[in-house]
C-alpha cells in the first residue's frame, strides 16, 4: 500500500465541508474520511484542516498515481484551488447577495468528488421528501455498494453493476418504478461510455442524459453544478428557488416564481450564478442535500424584504401581481 500526502494552501478562504446523510463521508477528529474508486481500485482518502489557510490530504492505495487521482478529486470537492477573487470583487456590494458574500467569503456550491455520485443522488432525490431520499440513498450504498474491510468506509456501486440491477432490487430500496430505470439506463450510459462524466464536452453528456426517460433539467443541472464544477448553471426548477424568486419578483410571501423567471433572475450573475444561488439562499457548507437549501432567517440572510432591488441595483419591470391578474 502506497501513501501520498499533500500539503496545500488554499486559493481563497475555505472551510471543509460537513458530512452528508449517505453514509460515504465519516468525520474523526477533525479528519475527514472516505473511500473512492479510481479506475476500479480502492483509496482510502483523508483530508483536514489544521488552520485556516492549510488543509491536509493523505490518500492510500496500491499504486501512487491511484492515489494522486484520489487527492486531486478531493481537492476538487473542497474547492481549494477555486480563486473566488473574482467573483467577490463583482458581487460583494450586490443588493441581492452582497451581506452574504461580505460575511461568508468562504462558501462554495457543495460538490462530490465523483460525478457519477452527483448523477445518482439527483436521480434518487427528485420530487421527494429528502429524508426519504437518504434512505434509498443509505439502503443503496449499504446493500449494493463497495465496502473497505479494514477501514468499514463504503463506496457507491460502480456504474456497471447500477446498470445491472433488476429494476425489483432499487424499487425493494424505495425508488419508484421510474425512477429505478432511468437510474440503472443512466449508469448504463456511463458504463459503456456513451456518457463520459469527466469529458471536458459536458454538453454532449448532458444530451444523452436528456434523452433518458426520468432525467430532465434540474438533474443536468445538479450534474453540471455538484459533479463537474460548472459555477454557471443554477437548478432553477429546484423549490427552494421558486420560493426564494416569488416574494422578490411578485411581492407576496407565498408566491412562487417560474423556472424562467428565476433563471432570468440570475442571469446577471453569469458565469456565477450557481455560486449566486448559494449565496442568495443561505446555503451552508455541506455534502447532504444535492436540492437547494431553504433560505436563512438569521441576521446572515442576504434578503429579508421581497421587494429588494435586483442584481446591478435595478427593480424588475414586471407589473405588479394585481396589474398581472388583470
Amino acid at each position: 500500500m502506497i501513501t501520498v500526502r499533500r500539503e496545500v494552501r488554499p486559493a481563497w478562504p475555505v472551510r471543509l465541508p460537513r458530512p452528508g446523510m449517505d453514509g460515504l463521508v465519516r468525520r474523526r477528529g477533525g479528519v475527514l474520511e472516505r473511500l473512492l474508486h479510481v479506475d476500479g481500485e480502492p483509496v482510502r482518502v483523508q483530508v483536514a484542516q489544521p488552520e485556516r489557510s492549510l488543509v491536509l490530504f493523505g490518500a492510500a492505495a496500491a499504486r501512487g498515481d491511484l492515489a494522486e487521482e484520489a487527492i486531486e478529486r478531493m481537492r476538487f470537492a473542497t474547492g481549494v484551488d477555486d480563486d473566488l477573487r473574482p467573483f467577490h470583487e463583482a458581487f460583494r456590494s450586490d443588493p441581492l447577495i452582497g451581506a452574504s458574500v461580505r460575511a461568508r467569503p468562504h462558501l462554495r456550491v457543495p460538490r462530490r468528488p465523483e460525478p457519477f455520485e452527483v448523477l445518482c443522488w439527483a436521480i434518487c432525490e427528485q420530487l421527494i421528501e429528502y429524508r426519504r431520499a437518504v434512505e434509498i440513498e443509505r439502503g443503496i450504498v449499504r446493500r449494493l455498494g463497495r465496502s473497505c474491510a479494514d477501514s468499514g468506509l463504503r463506496d457507491l456501486p460502480s456504474a456497471a453493476s447500477l446498470a445491472a440491477v433488476a429494476p425489483a432490487e432499487l424499487e425493494r430500496l424505495g425508488l419508484s418504478a421510474g425512477r429505478s430505470l432511468a437510474l440503472r439506463r443512466a449508469a448504463g450510459e456511463v458504463a459503456c461510455g456513451r456518457v463520459d462524466l469527466r469529458s471536458a464536452d459536458h454538453e454532449a453528456g448532458w444530451r444523452r442524459l436528456r434523452a433518458i426517460a426520468g432525467i430532465g433539467q434540474w438533474t443536468v443541472d445538479v450534474l453540471a453544478l455538484h459533479g463537474q464544477g460548472r459555477n454557471d448553471r443554477l437548478p432553477a426548477g429546484d423549490l427552494a428557488y421558486l420560493k426564494f424568486a416569488g416574494p422578490l419578483l411578485h411581492g407576496h410571501p407565498r408566491a412562487r416564481a417560474t423556472e424562467d423567471e428565476v433563471r432570468e433572475l440570475f442571469a446577471p450573475y453569469g458565469r456565477w450564478a450557481g455560486l449566486a444561488g448559494a449565496h442568495a439562499l443561505g446555503a451552508p457548507v455541506a455534502q447532504g442535500s444535492l436540492r437547494a437549501t431553504a433560505p436563512v432567517t438569521g441576521p446572515s440572510a442576504p434578503l429579508r424584504r421581497p421587494r429588494a432591488p435586483l442584481p446591478g441595483g435595478t427593480r424588475s419591470s414586471r407589473p405588479s401581481p394585481r396589474r398581472r391578474a388583470a
